[in-house]
């Protein structure tokens, strides 16, 4: 099983992966974030991406202090580069994204005041990867193809496995 709690096994991965893991270290975007314990999630860390897929950095971050988390972040992007921050609830939870582009990679870092393991970004990928594990690589290229045509990973899933409410139901695998 890999262990998605570092970013280590992107080293060894596919291509994309790969330069994933060099972007990531070449601008110390884990170690400015430290204390945030990032992790990353969706579909990247999976292999079931697609071209345009982001990097989606998943961080506990206490709302209240979200400018010193704000300036943290900026620490990690170049200088002149355009940053959309925006303020939302998921789930009926308070959370922050600030979304950037690098060498490439659109960016997603998320802020929710939990633990990243207990955040549903990171239980949704860990239940798409055992589903993956378990159905194999036609049912991974299916979901990729679905991705291709403009489906939501999710429910990309939901379709397959015929779940009505996939970002629920996807928590109890």
């Amino acid at each position: 099983m890999i262990d998605f709690t570092t970013i280590a096994y992107l080293k060894n991965g596919n291509k994309r992966q790969q330069y994933a893991f060099e972007i990531l270290k070449k601008y110390e975007i884990f170690e400015k974030l430290n204390a945030y314990f990032p992790v990353l999630a969706g579909t990247i860390p999976i292999e079931i991406d697609i071209e345009g897929s982001d990097l989606d950095i998943i961080c506990e971050v206490d709302l209240q202090f979200q400018e010193v988390f704000i300036e943290t972040v900026k620490n990690c992007i170049p200088d002149h580069t355009e940053v959309h921050i925006e303020n939302m609830a998921v789930n009926g939870e308070q959370c922050i994204v600030i979304n950037y582009k690098l060498k490439g990679f659109l960016i997603e870092i998320f802020g929710q005041n939990k633990p990243p393991l207990q955040q549903n970004a990171y239980r949704h990928m860990i239940s798409e990867h055992k589903i993956l594990q378990e159905k194999g690589e036609n049912f991974k290229q299916k979901i990729i193809e679905l991705k291709k045509e403009g489906m939501k990973t999710e429910p990309a899933f939901g379709l397959l496995l015929g779940l009505e409410n996939p970002y629920e139901e996807l928590l109890k695998f």
